[in-house]
């Protein structure tokens, strides 16, 4: 199942009821019992999904019929991030083994499926046109960017999968966790906006009981949604995007655009906000 969602105008924003607001940003549902369910989003061509194997069989990603295509990656590169339990990526019917909030990249061409019981696979899609090969990122060996201050509650871990010079190269994808330190609240604060990549994020780690409030919108014109577990949220380059927790949560950050220069931001100062 895909569901496709067309690219919108921050001026759709201000005036937006909540439940327009949840409908354009906030993808939920994705994680499902033995299925794999999409979301195209028109802003920048991204595809989201989340994939979960059931029992021992192994779980194709399909050819769902909005990409045209014979395969999914006919025309595409995969970012994948485990964010259940111990799993498999089939790539081509290679196994790799992905832990909790593990990562791994599928170049143009390759044919994947996944596997295990209790694992539950996100995936994010950009348009490619290079075969950048396939790797796994750990997060047990990967070194994190330490961010924030505890006086700002918002001291967390970066940790960098596919992000450029630097990181594994791609066409367009960016991809990687970050984990808020036990006590910190907040993401990405300040803010920020990318006016030539779309990013979303996928929130993770979250208990039944917390939320975290996500900022978007422009500067001047903010507004929020209420995101649970699994949940992720779209953020169109004029967007900012940021968020604070009722407990402790990770998020996956994804962004496909113009270009895959990690620093390539626009801050937002808070008294702007």
């Amino acid at each position: 199942m895909m569901e496709v969602r067309q690219a919108t105008a921050p001026a759709s924003v201000e005036t937006a009821t909540n439940a327009e607001l949840r409908d354009r940003y906030l993808v939920d549902g994705l994680f499902a019992d033995g299925e794999v369910r999409a979301v195209y989003t028109h802003e920048d061509r991204m595809v989201l999904a989340g994939a979960v194997p059931a029992g021992d069989e192994a779980l194709a990603l399909p050819a769902f019929e909005p990409l045209r295509a014979a395969h999914f990656l006919e025309r595409r590169e995969l970012g994948v991030i485990n964010v259940g339990g111990p799993g498999q990526v089939l790539v081509d019917d290679a196994p790799y083994e992905l832990g909790t909030l593990d990562g791994a990249y599928v170049g143009l061409g390759r044919r994947v499926a996944f596997r295990g019981a209790g694992a539950r696979f996100y995936l994010v899609s950009a348009t490619a046109h290079t075969d950048h090969g396939v790797a796994v990122f750990r997060r047990g060996e990967t070194e994190p960017v330490e961010l924030g201050e505890q006086r700002g509650a918002s001291v967390r871990s970066l940790y960098r999968y596919v992000w450029g010079p630097g990181g594994h190269p791609s066409c367009q994808l960016q991809l990687g966790v970050t984990v808020i330190a036990e006590g910190s609240v907040w993401n990405t604060m300040p803010p920020h906006r990318h006016d030539r990549r779309t990013e979303v994020y996928l929130y993770t780690g979250l208990s039944d009981g917390d939320r975290v409030l996500h900022v978007m919108g422009e500067p001047d014109r903010t507004r929020h949604l209420w995101v649970a577990d699994g949940e992720a949220v779209i953020s169109p380059s004029w967007s900012v995007h940021a968020g604070a927790g009722t407990g402790s949560y990770a998020f996956v950050w994804a962004m496909a655009g113009e270009n895959t220069d990690y620093g390539d931001l626009d801050p937002v100062a808070l008294e702007a906000l």
